[in-house]
């Protein structure tokens, strides 16, 4: 009698073994496992297909699968530091891989390298090696390494120290392995106080010698009141010195004063509206009535964005510049423009009462604020007046001033009143509306700190941003009916692994996220709602936030999920954005808009392009939010040992994240501080557990801190759980003294409350970013 066939595997067993493999898994072995013979392979052939294109395992190579939360098992890897006990981490070289490990957590993954006695010389920071990568807990990994690909002689930026009568560097990031030993010989021009890069040398002695380094470059000092944002241009490889090719032809350049074949907007009272600290102006607005008897409550608006690319033609040193930056980089001491100023600040900036060359998108609303039609012009405006956010939102609250009260009737009142019909459309789109408090870092001219706080939002802000966006959705489609090349601003669905964490960690606040259906951003608005009342709401928005992809530039078109839009494209910010100044160039070749359309190789070049500037942002947004957490720990250096009242933002097994009220500034909780217990890490939970206790320390919740240390230099903050009087001495863990060796890092006074000198405020990229 024939033995009885085993039942084939469905989809879900087949994915929860490749899953608990824990590496790459060829198609024999899955086969062997569940007895899969002759015919039936043909089965095992679709499910393996389909699992793949769900994305619920990754296809490897040679016919292999695996989790597709896990990094490739060969792969090659970048060594990039050195931990405190000499073992060196390496991160992922490629984009493909980096993907995966955003996919299974919002950290990059830690690689840990395993010491080859087969690689000679030793490895060392910079090398590429492939490697055979074995998981090692959550997004952890031990690489063995196979060959070395290529040597590389690691930078390491840091301020140089004195030590005694030693020497020591400083690094300025904290995952670089704390600080380098210097010989006098090794030291070249550099002084204590000044900021450098240095190369590490081959480590004398065993593999627990002192790390050494020798000073390459002196970049400056740390007295310098620019330290802070040059420390992030050199880490991130930012460009911030124009070509003199590029400032020469900043400075031909001529105003536009002929009309030409350009339509005449110089009567209509167009505005700018910016922030108090803004330098340029790059998008102004008007807003009235429809007059069209067939469309009553609707809305004429006019967006009217500065001409760049009349003065940057492809291919010439100001394009080259522009693309290679990307975009500006906007620090609270400076910015970085992607442009020189000549341009971006003069010749671009739509100035009250001066003649200036614009881009117009004109557009038509009904009264629930969609769109009827549009057009596209290129013009010659002259703005009515130089608004702020804060005045605007004063104006239309009843208390105008002498600039905002004539403009009241014919310019304020009715950018309000489209306004109202934008926010009914996106109300009823169901886009996603986070509320996600931004630091604000003030700083004086003399780069001293002078507060840090969280920055408002009124419907000012919210005005300008519905505008902006009904000008871009109408630029995207636009383009596509003229068959133009379009890079789309496109921002992904949620991947099924941040889901299903978003919904563990939701369960734990009683909010149910359902699983099986198409989520779409009023589901996530639901999430919001019921979250309103809770004390975890804080935290259930920065879940929500990290839930979500992360938008980018491609010349596919996949739509915004977060705004709810089939079609998306940037065309507001060509002053400081390379993707809107693309697709300037798109619309002045499809509509026959006169010179500086896109060149010939737009299309070839366009895949390559999007993704250029699509890392260039990421970019940018990593340096300044070095800055800021660098900065805001400056503010808090003399106030050592104070107390705080914060929030858990992030739960790990070494610690807890917590956000200050005061501030917004962001400290960990190590575990070694938490009260006198063992504490086992829920991850699934988001949550430490005392295993003797059982105290419970979870995201969201509202806890007191005291303030160990503030590290200017790498922006980091150590915090602890304050419970009484009892801890009021400043912990032995740091001297705070270590802080202020220079004028710049040392604590400054603080101020009488009103009394602060008036400072600069850094200006955001918020209402254009998305």
């Amino acid at each position: 009698m024939n033995a009885k066939k085993a039942p084939l595997p469905t989809k879900e067993q087949v994915a929860a073994f490749i899953k608990e493999a824990g590496g790459d898994v060829g198609k024999r072995e899955i086969a062997r496992a569940f007895s899969i013979t002759g015919d039936d392979r043909a089965y095992l052939k679709d499910i393996l297909r389909e699992l793949a294109a769900d994305g619920a395992v990754r296809k490897g190579a040679k016919r292999s699968f695996a989790d597709p939360k896990l990094l490739p098992s060969v792969t090659v890897i970048e060594v990039h530091a050195a931990d405190n006990e000499g073992d060196l981490l390496a991160r992922p070289v490629t984009q493909a891989d980096w993907d995966i490990a955003k996919a299974a957590t919002a950290d990059a993954p830690l690689i840990r390298v395993q010491k080859s006695d087969r690689i000679k010389p030793a490895v060392g920071i910079g090398d590429r090696l492939l490697a055979r990568l074995e998981p090692d807990g959550r997004n952890r990994y031990v690489a063995k390494p196979i060959r070395r690909i290529s040597h590389g002689t690691a930078r390491i930026l840091g301020i140089v120290e004195q030590a005694g009568d030693a020497f020591v560097l400083r690094a300025t990031d904290r995952k670089a392995g704390g600080e380098f030993a210097i010989r006098a010989e090794d030291l070249g021009p550099a002084q204590v106080g000044d900021l450098v890069t240095a190369e590490l040398l081959p480590r004398r002695g065993n593999r627990y010698g002192e790390k050494q380094v020798r000073v390459v470059e002196r970049l400056g000092s740390r007295t310098d009141p620019k330290a802070f944002s040059l420390i992030a241009l050199h880490a991130n490889e930012i460009p911030y010195i124009f070509t003199d090719e590029a400032i020469r032809q900043a400075e031909a350049a001529k105003p536009v004063t002929a009309l030409g074949k350009r339509t005449d907007l110089r009567t209509l009272p167009l505005v700018t509206i910016d922030g108090e600290d803004a330098r340029d102006f790059d998008d102004a607005v008007f807003a009235e009535p429809d007059d069209d008897p067939e469309n009553p409550g609707g809305w004429h608006l006019v967006v009217a964005i500065a001409d760049v690319a009349w003065y940057v033609r492809p291919g010439d040193a100001l394009d080259r510049t522009a693309k290679e930056r990307g975009n500006s980089v906007y620090f609270p001491d400076r910015v970085v423009p992607m442009l020189p100023e000549q341009i971006s600040n003069n010749l671009c900036s739509l100035r009250p009462n001066e003649d200036r060359p614009c881009m117009v998108a004109e557009m038509w609303i009904d009264a629930e604020g969609h769109k009827r039609r549009h057009r596209f012009l290129r013009a010659l405006m002259r703005s009515q007046a130089r608004l702020t956010y804060t005045q605007v939102q004063r104006a239309r609250d009843g208390m105008a001033d002498e600039t905002t009260e004539p403009l009241m009737d014919t310019v304020i009142l009715p950018l309000y009143g489209a306004y109202a019909a934008l926010d009914r459309a996106r109300t009823a789109r169901g886009t996603l509306d986070l509320d996600i408090p931004e630091k604000k870092i003030q700083v004086d001219d003399a780069g001293n700190v002078t507060g840090v706080s969280v920055r408002e939002r009124f419907d000012s802000h919210k005005l300008i941003e519905e505008f902006m966006i009904l000008a871009n959705v109408a630029a995207a489609e636009a383009l596509e009916a003229a068959h133009e090349p379009v890079v789309y601003r496109v921002h992904d669905e949620p991947s099924l692994e941040k889901l299903e964490a978003l919904r563990t960690t939701l369960q734990t606040v009683g909010i149910k996220l359902a699983k099986g259906q198409v989520l779409q951003p009023r589901h996530f608005m639901r999430i919001l709602d019921q979250a309103e009342n809770l004390p975890q709401r804080e935290m259930v928005h920065q879940m929500v936030l990290r839930t979500q992809a992360q938008a980018q530039y491609d010349p596919a078109n996949i739509g915004h999920f977060g705004l709810a839009l089939r079609r998306y494209a940037h065309f507001t910010s060509p002053i400081r954005r390379y993707a809107d100044l693309l697709v300037h160039r798109a619309l002045i070749s499809g509509f026959g808009l006169g010179e500086g359309g896109l060149p010939p190789d737009a299309v070839a070049t366009a895949s390559d392009v999007a993704e250029h500037i699509s890392m260039t942002e990421r970019r940018a947004a990593k340096a300044e939010r070095e800055v800021v957490d660098r900065y805001a720990a400056l503010y808090l250096a003399d106030r050592v040992g104070a107390r705080f009242a914060g929030r858990v933002g992030g739960v790990t097994r070494f610690g807890l994240f917590v956000t200050l009220n005061e501030t917004g500034a962001d400290g960990l909780v190590p575990i070694s501080t938490l009260p006198n217990d063992f504490y086992r890490h829920d991850e699934a939970r988001n949550r430490l557990v005392g295993s003797r206790n059982g105290r419970v320390f979870a995201l969201g919740d509202l806890l007191t801190v005291r303030l160990l240390e503030a590290d200017p230099v790498t922006g980091s903050l150590v915090l602890a759980i304050s419970e009484g009087d009892d801890d009021d001495e400043t912990p032995p863990h740091r001297d705070p003294e270590r802080f202020r060796a220079g004028p710049r890092f040392g604590p400054k006074p603080r101020k009488t409350p009103g009394k602060a000198p008036k400072g600069k405020v850094a200006k955001g990229r918020g209402k254009h970013r998305r």
